[in-house]
């Protein structure tokens, strides 16, 4: 059998191999998402200017907070092209975590409400009916 009319494996048949290359992504992804990241920056720091307080200050600041961190994650760490079980991996422990020190959270307020009804100084206490004892 002649070898020479059957090209080795992986060779293909006498033509170059390309070489394997990772992902590419256009550049314009990278200028649209750092002008986004921009756009919610300048708005955060617009919540400061206009001088917004409360609930709403602290809820926008978070929100802008989140939407950028999402960004850089999904776009700049390239997470929005991975496998699903790749970003589950990655991505659950941290949520579960905020869930959990949540609930923590909450427990702590109900005990520490709580000390103020069990714990209360006895001249805040309300006066309580006391039975004669049986040996007056």
């Amino acid at each position: 059998m002649d070898h020479a009319d059957h090209p080795a494996p992986g060779t293909g048949g006498g033509r170059p191999v390309p070489h394997a290359e990772g992902q590419q992504h256009p550049l314009g992804i990278y200028l649209k998402i750092w002008g986004l990241l921009f756009v919610l920056s300048a708005a955060s720091y617009m919540v400061d200017y206009f001088e917004v307080q409360g609930l709403l200050r602290w809820t926008l600041i978070v929100l802008f907070m989140l939407l950028k961190a999402g960004l850089i994650v999904a776009v700049f760490m390239h997470m929005l092209w991975e496998r699903l079980a790749l970003v589950y991996a990655i991505l659950v422990p941290p949520l579960l975590l905020i869930t959990l020190l949540g609930i923590g959270a909450l427990e702590a307020d109900y005990t520490f409400l709580s000390r103020g009804t069990f714990f209360a100084p006895a001249s805040e206490q309300p006066a309580s009916t006391s039975l004669p004892s049986p040996h007056q």
